[in-house]
């Protein structure tokens, strides 16, 4: 079983932070945000665009369970399926920009590929 970060963050506060990053990702297809955080949300990104690739109303529900927004899952389903159907996995990206101004955190440009 893999790992998760706390990010500092209480449980609930966590995963709806989680959800929301992964629902920017996916409809704005790049989001900046700090290095961890980018690392958690990609593991995250990448299992909802498996199960939008898997196409059938259960992977559509357990997408909806996750995301905030519906029509980010229709085009998760819709558009990313069809753009992703002949990769397996490795759908997001990571770029590092260096240290945030204000406190020094490390940016990075987490982006779909």
């Amino acid at each position: 079983m893999a790992v998760q970060r706390k990010l500092n963050r209480n449980s609930s506060h966590r995963r709806a932070m989680l959800r929301n990053l992964v629902t920017s990702l996916l409809r704005e297809e790049k989001i900046v945000t700090t290095v961890t955080r980018a690392k958690e949300t990609r593991r995250i990104a990448e299992k909802m665009i498996t199960l939008g690739k898997r196409g059938d109303l259960h992977a559509r529900r357990q997408a909806l369970a996750y995301i905030f927004d519906e029509d980010t899952v229709t085009k998760v389903f819709n558009e990313l399926a069809e753009k992703y159907a002949d990769r397996n996995g490795g759908y997001t990206r990571i770029i590092k920009m260096g240290p945030r101004r204000g406190d020094g955190a490390e940016v990075a440009v987490l982006e779909l590929v």
